[in-house]
């Protein structure tokens, strides 16, 4: 099947399979907000919520939505937020991280990466809500200011709430990267705030997350940005290089910056040349700084980020090297296909082990927010070609 007919069929489970099941069953009607996992039946689990799930799931609806999705995506987007407002949202301004199926708080904890979910929702419903789109604006400005006066880092980037919690990390940076790249096109929103803030990330991955040396990204760090000490600064994520590959390639297409691209090619080189198992052709979850294999285990995300990068490539590059790059998308996308094979359709797989054996167990509503990204953006880049 070609990287077209690959295209089709995911959209087509995406809108007729996907969608429709995770608005019937991946919505709590009655108690509000979506639920953290689906079980292979088809029956929703009362499993704890993390407040990370409610905004990706948000955005998710938002941007079906705004792609023309005929289902019924408003209810749940307005839903999303009101029920991430109720649940997780403190006197602070910031959202804690973790509620009971009940709707009660059990983890009021702060963590950069479920702000930057905030604001990556707020964005998306900015756009399709016009009538909501001032106070989308204001609350994104809002919650940027708090986290700039309660954990900005001295040199740049963000700290956690404390500034001896460590190790930071490159993680939450990179959604925080993501939301600002969704918040400085849209219209009413602070433009240039959100664009300096892309900038001072851009850099600080450029400078600090990816090694000088090796070109890969690292996930862990000390106060002063260096590698945190012992094998936890070691650890290099396949999906994660093509991740940061895919985000600095769009905010290098935007500023004209060679440098980022090149980085980008370096990092996506690593993510396929080292982060693939040769046996079964699906992106790994975990390597060393010498790219050695720390953890077998492939989960579904990373095939999806390893499809953006590829595609997001091919799209901005010409003859022989546009094919290498289709081709690898490609793979990508039948190596994602593998996690979609499930009882009921428009479910998904997690994790695969070693051995190629699934694990069983229910299908985790955040994984939504990567494979529809990852969908719409196979979508737009072969429209590009």
């Amino acid at each position: 099947m070609d990287i077209h007919s690959q295209a089709r069929e995911l959209a087509g489970w995406l809108a007729d399979a996907a969608l429709p099941l995770w608005r019937q069953k991946g919505f709590d009607a009655a108690g509000g907000g979506f639920v953290e996992t689906i079980d292979m039946e088809g029956v929703p689990t009362r499993a704890n919520r993390r407040s990370r799930v409610q905004p990706r799931q948000v955005y998710c609806f938002a941007e079906a939505g705004r792609r023309g999705w005929p289902g019924d995506w408003r209810t749940v987007a307005e839903g999303g937020l009101a029920y991430f407002d109720r649940v997780y949202r403190l006197p602070s301004g910031f959202y804690g991280a973790l509620a009971d199926a009940d709707g009660a708080l059990i983890d009021p904890s702060f963590d950069l990466y479920n702000q930057a979910f905030a604001l990556l929702a707020f964005a998306y419903l900015a756009q399709v809500f016009p009538e909501r789109s001032r106070e989308m604006a204001g609350r994104s400005d809002d919650l940027r200011r708090k986290l700039e006066a309660h954990c900005k880092h001295p040199i740049a980037g963000f700290e956690e709430d404390d500034p001896s919690r460590l190790p930071l990390g490159s993680n939450p940076h990179m959604h925080l990267f993501e939301a600002c790249l969704a918040s400085e096109t849209v219209e009413g929103f602070d433009r240039v705030a959100w664009a300096n803030l892309a900038d001072e990330i851009a850099q600080l991955a450029m400078d600090h997350f990816i090694d000088a040396e090796t070109g890969a990204l690292r996930e862990f760090f000390d106060h002063d940005w260096a590698p945190f000490p012992g094998e936890k600064g070691r650890i290099v994520e396949p999906g994660h290089q093509f991740e940061w590959a895919w985000l600095l390639l769009r905010w290098a297409e935007r500023r004209g910056c060679a440098e980022a691209i090149a980085k980008a090619r370096r990092l996506f080189e690593i993510g396929e040349e080292h982060g693939i198992c040769p046996k079964r052709d699906v992106a790994i979850m975990t390597l060393l700084d010498d790219f050695s294999v720390a953890d077998p285990v492939a989960r579904l995300w990373p095939q999806t980020e390893w499809l953006k990068a590829a595609i997001r490539f091919a799209a901005l590059t010409e003859g022989k090297e546009r094919g290498r790059y289709l081709a690898s998308a490609s793979r990508a996308v039948a190596a994602l296909d593998r996690f979609l094979q499930t009882p009921i359709r428009g479910l998904w797989r997690d994790k695969q082990q070693a051995d190629g054996a699934f694990v069983e167990e229910p299908a985790p509503a955040s994984s939504f927010y990567h494979i529809l990204c990852a969908i719409y953006e196979l979508e737009d880049c072969l429209a590009r070609m």
